[in-house]
């Protein structure tokens, strides 16, 4: 018997080289608890004998075969030398069928098979000249019932993510014997009794995950488990906000005059939920704890008139703030922002970015002690290298577009203070489910209204045959003396992805509009590039934008009143949503055309909702259903905790449940 402790190293169950100790070690497989742990993507039915095919297929079939002829051959290409064993059905076939199974670099299988053996055979048939063949399929010798079944065949079987090294037959095994030699007794449940409804315990839902008696069996088990992980991963995030609330901090909040001096210079009011979220802030950065907010927003709601207002309150008190942007883009445009709302009242703004600073050299212009307030610096991850950037201490990090940070940047800039307050800030809004999910470790500020003066904007479906009557009704804006963008998921050409390039259609918008002048922006361009090319068009001297997603955020030039997005179907719905907030920045009308092929009706479909509202967080809704939570997020760049059972984060019932387990064990600890 096995222990969940036990290495897999010492179990004897598997062959470990040093390919497949590197395979284990990037799967996180050390020990038998691991390997349980270690969840199936998918899964094959292998139970039946599907009929033996005459032709391709295009799905995989299970069949029972025998063995006739086994032999070497060598062919041209890659693979000069490659084994192959001609079978036809146990039983004989009336039709004379054969199928030729195919093994390439693969020189042990021919010490394997041989003729006479029965095999059952598991794989997609495709043809190969005159033959019907089968390359590298699942097998296995049959040496008694061939309907018996197996860790590989004659059940439905588990398909495990893998890793460069070990391959799915080997990592299979290794699951299947572990099974058999850890007793339930080594699995405790963890979740509360009565906590869910299926009856399942911890061990039984493991074990039906690993190999299910059916296809139904294994709804409630991954529901169990799910709730497991989630619960879990609340129970830790509560912890963590628990310990920074104990951990102690420092007061960051002037008196108030500094911002209502910054208030008061605005030319129009603040939305009730601009007003409320400053509230919150406020009362936070007047607590001895640390502050540790999510300020999440649609598009245009006013997240960066939040923000300084938080920095308002920091820097009376006499310490510096700090906002860090992911791109050069962004942190010019919140810059250029922040020097507006600060210069009228005597406060200094600086850039800082791997291509520039501005607004002097560093350290400041001034003495320390000859200076009314803290300083304020914007950058990018620039912002975490240096140690002078900050002489009155940081007491507020905000950190905007935060998911497309890693973690360690993030820390990075928080550990330039001492306890600073920290606001990260996005535009993408967050599902209900996901921020329950993820980020319970945070308080949540909401910014559910837009500001007065914003423009109407439809939104439109179109053909991409269409193009020369979208170029028509471009030209009929830049001809009212407004602005547009013109937007492609591609820099350059590709072989695999037959998507217009910015590059490459940049000059056939020169031909479609030759009155105009355009400008071409892409990621791959230098930051002196980008400045030149913003700057063309801020000023209006570039008509058209012919751009890549760089603009998803932090460009804002409010005459842009005009934007089409070939290719929409290839972009989440959040991200178009992003991509359409660069307009409608004015009173003016504005249009955001969606371009796909005629022959997209599905994608038709799924952007429909786009043409229906311009809620950022309904829409998020949609884009968590249709994508999933790792596309919404971006897990792997955030940080965010890998889950194993991610296609349940969109059940609002099951996250509050596992949310209600956490806090339960919270309270009772």
């Amino acid at each position: 018997m096995l222990s969940l402790d036990t290495p897999i190293a010492d179990t004897g169950l598997i062959r470990i080289d040093k390919k497949s100790s590197s395979a284990l070690d990037k799967l996180k497989l050390t020990t038998v608890g691991d390997v349980l742990s270690h969840f199936p993507r998918r899964y094959e039915d292998r139970t039946q004998f599907d009929i033996f095919p005459e032709g391709p297929m295009e799905t995989p079939v299970c069949l029972h075969v025998v063995v006739t002829d086994a032999q070497n051959r060598f062919g041209r290409g890659k693979f000069r030398r490659y084994f192959e064993a001609t079978t036809e059905p146990v039983g004989g076939s009336i039709l004379g069928n054969k199928l030729t199974l195919r093994w390439f670099n693969l020189s042990y299988i021919q010490k394997i098979i041989a003729v006479g053996q029965e095999l059952v055979v598991y794989g997609q048939t495709k043809t190969s000249g005159r033959k019907l063949v089968m390359d590298h399929p699942d097998f296995e010798i049959v040496e008694g019932d061939p309907g018996t079944p197996s860790a590989h065949m004659g059940r439905i079987i588990p398909i495990y993510p893998l890793a460069s090294g070990i391959g799915q037959k080997q990592l299979r095994s290794l699951q299947y014997e572990v099974l058999q030699r850890v007793p339930d007794s080594e699995i405790p449940d963890w979740l509360p009794p009565g906590s869910e409804d299926s009856g399942l315990s911890r061990a039984a839902a493991i074990k039906t995950v690993h190999y299910p008696s059916s296809l139904d069996s294994l709804e409630p088990a991954r529901r169990y488990l799910a709730l497991e992980e989630f619960a879990k991963l609340q129970l830790e995030l509560m912890q963590r906000k628990a310990e920074q609330r104990d951990r102690g901090g420092r007061q960051h909040c002037g008196k108030g005059e500094l911002f209502a001096s910054l208030i008061d210079g605005l030319p129009f009011p603040l939305t009730g939920a601009q007003e409320r979220t400053i509230s919150e802030i406020r009362g936070d950065l007047a607590s001895s704890h640390p502050m540790v907010r999510l300020l999440q927003g649609d598009v245009g709601a006013g997240k960066t008139l939040v923000a300084a207002a938080a920095i308002s309150l920091v820097i009376e008190a006499g310490f510096d703030a700090a906002l860090m942007a992911p791109t050069q883009i962004l942190a010019e445009q919140h810059f250029s922002t922040l020097q507006s709302l600060f210069e009228p009242l005597g406060v200094e703004v600086r850039l800082k970015t791997g291509a520039k600073q501005a607004g002097g050299e560093l350290p400041l212009f001034q003495s320390i002690e000859s200076r009314r307030y803290g300083s304020v610096v914007v950058g990018t991850h620039a912002l975490i290298h240096g140690d002078d950037d900050f002489p009155n201490g940081l007491g507020l990090a905000v950190i905007d577009e935060q998911h497309k940070f890693g973690v360690a940047q993030r820390q990075a800039l928080i550990s330039k203070g001492d306890a600073p307050d920290v606001l990260v800030m996005t535009a993408t809004p967050i599902p209900r489910t996901l921020a329950l999910a993820f980020y319970s470790d945070l308080d949540v500020s909401i910014l559910d209204e837009l500001p007065p003066g914003r423009g109407k904007i439809v939104t439109g479906i179109r053909s991409t045959e269409q193009v020369k009557d979208a170029a028509s009704f471009v030209m009929d804006q830049l001809n009212a003396g407004r602005q547009a963008y013109v937007v492609y998921p591609l820099i350059e050409e590709s072989e695999k992805q037959a998507l217009g390039a910015a590059t490459v259609e940049f000059e056939k918008w020169k031909k479609l509009l030759p009155d105009a002048k355009l400008a071409l922006l892409h990621g791959r361009m230098s930051p002196d590039e980008k400045d030149a090319v913003m700057d063309q068009f801020r000023t209006g001297d570039a008509k058209v934008l012919i751009s890549t997603t760089v603009i998803e955020v932090g460009v804002d030039v409010p005459n842009a009143n005009t934007m089409l997005i070939f290719h929409a179907d290839r972009f989440g719905l959040a991200q178009l949503h992003q991509l359409r907030g660069r307009i409608g920045r004015s009173e003016n009308k504005s249009y955001c055309v969606l371009m796909i092929d005629p022959a997209q009706d599905d994608a038709r479909k799924r952007l429909k909702i786009l043409e229906e509202t311009r809620d950022g967080f309904r829409i998020a809704e949609e884009d968590l259903r249709l994508r999933g939570p790792g596309e919404v997020l971006g897990t792997q760049q955030s940080g965010l905790p890998d889950l194993q059972f991610p296609e349940y984060l969109g059940d609002s019932r099951l996250v509050e449940q596992a949310r209600q387990i956490a806090l339960e064990m919270i309270a009772s600890s």
